[in-house]
């Protein structure tokens, strides 16, 4: 069922090739609900809950024995997986959503991490923030996993008012990890020594890079339908500031485009990039 292992732009590529969607809003919805697991074809023209309803929940029990392969079925580790899912990712707030000790949650974060589940991103305060490799499994453990029994059981209304009360925040965290890529491949020419998100005891930025000379790169993603506005510019500056990061160069990508205002302010210092610049991660 799953995809051999592949980077998250391998997996989008290979999504896009597969199932071909109409445009990159719709591949990166679908991509985050099914992305890095081999499906048949994918009509992506359907609404996404419609093909959750007809893919994944009326194939519940064969799809459940595929994961029960991954994880061996152990309780802690759905219920760390579902704590990393449904919360920010930081390690501190999966223990204490989980209910168990340090110890235990960093025996068996190291477990996932071994089987290819989860990825760990440190953090400089040492609360670092763990990460789903493939987004089906993400997805799972949000959506399904949780209330696992009335889907079982073939009663899917609580599924459907969840997916839709929680869709836009849970699809963000895709186009964020997505966006990234986007980043790298567009700044390459600044020979990028490192590249993450950055968390620290005062803020947290989705996007941080660092070059070979030295230069300082900060942005954040924007899954929203608004424009974004120049108080996101200010927003980021003083998040800086309270950091005590200093930018060379900031990067915002938006799912729906930029102000006029914030538009003009674009040049050697603000890059804006939209779901037009996602064409990267399929060239």
């Amino acid at each position: 069922m799953l995809s051999k292992k592949q980077t998250i732009k391998e997996q989008f590529r290979s999504f896009y090739q597969v199932h071909k969607p109409k445009n990159f809003e719709d591949a990166v919805e679908k991509f985050a609900i099914f992305g890095g697991v081999e499906w048949g074809d994918i009509d992506t023209s359907k609404d996404s809950y419609e093909l959750i309803e007809n893919l994944i929940f009326q194939d519940y029990r064969y799809i459940r024995n595929d994961i029960t392969d991954l994880t061996d079925g152990l309780p802690l580790y759905h219920t760390i997986l579902s704590s990393i899912a449904l919360g920010d990712g930081k390690t501190h707030s999966v223990f204490k959503r989980a209910s168990v000790s340090p110890q235990v949650g960093e025996n068996a974060i190291e477990d996932l991490v071994e089987r290819g589940l989860i990825k760990v991103a440190a953090s400089k305060t040492g609360d670092d923030k763990l990460f789903f490799t493939l987004p089906f499994i993400r997805f799972w453990f949000a959506f399904v996993s949780p209330i696992f029994k009335g889907i079982r059981d073939g009663e899917f209304k609580e599924a459907q008012d969840r997916w839709q009360n929680k869709k836009a925040e849970f699809i963000a965290e895709a186009f964020s990890a997505l966006s990234r890529e986007v980043v790298k491949d567009l700044l390459k020419d600044m020979q990028l020594m490192k590249f993450s998100n950055y968390t620290d005891e005062k803020i947290e930025l989705e996007i941080y890079a660092t070059t070979k000379d030295k230069k300082i790169i900060v942005g954040s993603t924007r899954y929203t339908n608004a424009k974004v506005k120049k108080s996101e510019l200010t927003r980021l500056k003083e998040l800086c500031e309270k950091a005590d990061i200093k930018p060379d160069l900031f990067v915002i990508v938006s799912k729906n485009g930029f102000s006029n205002e914030l538009k003009a302010l674009k040049g050697e210092s603000l890059k804006l990039l939209t779901l037009k610049n996602f064409k990267t991660l399929i060239a």
